[in-house]
């Protein structure tokens, strides 16, 4: 390598390695804030408006769009006719090219930057000066990412490192890198993915591989975990994890749906997941009151769990945890010291602290089909859940907080969900199944088992019951009260069986399903 061109707006790491390209006699070509760097600490550059002979202007929007700046990245020295353009044009071969662009997603992100000042960070010479080097990769080495500055400290040493390998490696890490960063322009100008923006016509994918995990769903699948662009602080995403095993691709499933879970409510509130499904829900005075009312819903399905919790979890909530059972993932917006120091004597599981105080994101929701997408808004717990008497009786005032207590959790319950619940704690939980009949004697068999009583509680169905036999079926429970949406066809003939048994029953209007 005989001349590089460097300008960055991360500056890490730069003055030692432009420190090193000089001692091995690289000439070096730099602009505005890079040259100053540079110079400054006594490495010498050459300007790239004084090489180009075109000063900088435009409040610095135009310094590299210039012939002599991509003839050098375009140019191929092996092709004579490169060269004898080349050399009329006054053009020097550019060997290694060293670029990070204006820092447009912290920018964007941060609530107080004005639409203008947003805007003027969307970089344009420098992706189209990476763009030349990593078309023209064969004879021009493409950095964009400063991790990769070690590859080039390895060159110095030994040429014979730079391998077509290597180079191919570098140029793909360009194009994946401008590409997020157009997908990231285009998603801000398009009014991002927030509730109220329409669907794209055109799916911008920006999503950042953060770490690999060991296999997929099953051992044969590989995976790993991509953060979206628009990650809520509250997410998942940017749960902290403060001890552990490395998370599985099921861990983190199940922690998402745990954590969605519980942020739904205001009172210290336990969820206990087990395969994407809550298998037990409760509120409590106390953490560990809320953990042991959720705990007894299906103690055999807790083993193995995630449990999440919306409170800082305590040591006397750990110790209660820790002594009972296997866990696998804890979710907690806080760890007490007390609560760290007894976790610490199970250092397999996984402890994940998440912000909690932030609003729930309101993105987009992908599932994958073979070939593609489906995308659609993200079904936000409601605030305040609308209830609409349809029945002779209504719900006193303790089935109707129950009521909406089993709603909050039959959103996050596969399809054809039932839920009974008493107390502000679950008594037994349906999912999954064929008919919405068999999720409800599935909940009423769990409840059985766990040695939890049916009778006296209230139920919550994730959809309308499209007959009246499934009421029928609740009030042989025991029922006192339903929620469900309604809408159905026969909603007379279900709100008539509710009238005969003496059952209190309300609308929402809305329904949930939840099929992933």
């Amino acid at each position: 390598m005989k001349r590089a061109l460097i300008s960055v707006s991360d500056k890490s790491g730069i003055v030692d390695l432009a420190r090193a390209l000089h001692e091995a006699d690289i000439e070096i070509l730099s602009t505005g804030g890079t040259a100053k760097l540079l110079a400054a600490a006594g490495v010498p550059v050459v300007e790239v408006a004084s090489y180009t002979e075109f000063p900088e202007m435009l409040d610095g929007r135009l310094k590299t769009l210039h012939p002599r700046v991509h003839g050098g990245l375009l140019g191929r020295p092996d092709r004579p006719d490169d060269r004898a353009a080349m050399r009329d044009a006054g053009i020097v071969a550019i060997d290694l090219l060293i670029v990070n662009l204006y820092p447009f997603e912290r920018v964007s992100r941060d609530p107080h930057a004005s639409f203008a000042e947003v805007v003027e960070q969307i970089d344009i010479g420098g992706p189209a000066m990476l763009r030349s080097a990593a078309k023209n990769h064969e004879h021009v080495l493409p950095v964009v990412d400063s991790g990769d500055y070690g590859i080039v400290i390895e060159a110095l040493k030994n040429p014979a490192t730079i391998t077509r390998e290597v180079r191919r490696h570098l140029a793909a890490k360009v194009f994946a890198h401008t590409a997020r960063y157009d997908a990231l322009i285009a998603r801000y100008l398009e009014g991002g993915s927030g509730a109220g923006a329409d669907l794209p016509e055109v799916l911008h994918l920006a999503f950042v591989k953060r770490f690999a995990m060991r296999y997929g769903e099953n051992p044969h699948q590989r995976a790993a975990f991509y953060e979206a662009p628009d990650a809520s602080p509250a997410s998942i995403a940017r749960a902290a994890k403060i001890q552990g095993k490395e998370l599985s691709f099921n861990n983190m499933a199940d922690a998402d749906a745990a954590l969605e879970c519980v942020r739904a409510f205001a009172e210290p509130a336990c969820v206990i997941v087990k395969h994407a499904n809550p298998c037990g829900a409760a509120l409590g005075e106390t953490l560990s009151a809320a953990y042991e009312r959720a705990y007894a819903t299906d103690p055999t399905s807790a083993f193995g769990g995630i449990i999440a919790f919306n409170r800082p979890l305590d040591g006397a909530t750990a110790a209660l945890v820790t002594g009972r059972q296997f866990v696998e993932v804890i979710v907690a917006p806080e760890v007490s010291p007390e609560a760290a120091q007894v976790l610490a004597a199970k250092p397999g599981i996984r402890v994940l602290v998440v912000n909690m105080t932030e609003p729930m994101h309101t993105g987009l929701d992908y599932r994958r089909v073979s070939g593609g997408l489906l995308v659609q808004d993200r079904d936000i717990p409601e605030t305040d859940v609308t209830l609409e008497p349809v029945s002779r009786r209504r719900p006193t005032a303790a089935e109707t907080r129950d009521l909406v207590f089993a709603w909050r959790i039959a959103q996050f319950v596969k399809w054809h969900a039932i839920v009974f619940a008493r107390d502000g704690r679950t008594i037994g939980l349906g999912a999954g199944q064929m008919s919405r009949v068999d999720s409800a004697r599935v909940a009423v068999w769990k409840a059985e088992e766990a040695g939890l009583a049916v009778r006296g509680s209230v139920l919550a169905s994730d959809a309308f019951f499209p007959f009246r036999d499934g009421l029928d079926s609740a009030a042989e429970a025991g029922v006192t009260a339903v929620i469900q949406p309604g809408g159905s066809v026969r909603d007379a003939e279900v709100i008539a069986s509710a009238c005969e048994h003496d059952i209190a029953m309300v609308f929402t209007g809305r329904r949930h399903f939840r099929h992933a």
